[in-house]
């Protein structure tokens, strides 16, 4: 199930319940986990994107291993807050995820995070092009779950 309001995934979750964060590329889909206090997010790992039949297999492999309870999803808005093609391809793999997952998934707000997270890896951490390709992705679900769970800390903790 697909839920567009805080208030309502709020809802949705028990006491010690881990969600995955998902970037969703062009090319790759970067995840990341919660810890069951739901305090911090750490990048979990890169998916070479493929079909959809096939990336599903993955993500749900990796939900049972992780014991993953609720899915928060990057959506691409445009900074001025609507929504293109990308936020619509990511609605289209929310919806249908939905149908092959039964687990709440969250649609997120990401605009900016893969450029917050690029800026750190080549300031801060002084990463080689090639490297920070590799994890950006990772990283920027970890930085997307890391705001929901904010949220949910300052407003339902």
């Amino acid at each position: 199930m697909v839920i567009h309001e805080l208030e309502d995934f709020a809802k949705t979750l028990k006491q010690y319940d881990r969600l995955m964060g998902i970037d969703l590329g062009t090319k790759t889909i970067g995840l990341a986990l919660s810890d069951v206090m739901r305090t911090i997010a750490s990048p979990l790992e890169t998916l070479t994107k493929g079909k959809f039949s096939k990336d599903v297999v993955k993500l749900k492999q990796l939900i049972d291993k992780e014991e993953v309870n609720a899915i928060v999803l990057g959506l691409p808005r445009e900074m001025d807050g609507t929504q293109g093609k990308r936020a619509q391809a990511t609605k289209a793999f929310a919806s249908n995820l939905s149908r092959e997952i039964d687990l709440p998934i969250f649609l997120w707000d990401e605009r900016l995070s893969t450029v917050a997270v690029e800026r750190v890896l080549i300031g801060e951490a002084d990463l080689t092009r090639k490297r920070r390709a590799e994890v950006v992705d990772r990283a920027a679900a970890a930085y997307i779950l890391q705001g929901l769970l904010d949220a949910l800390g300052h407003q339902y903790g």
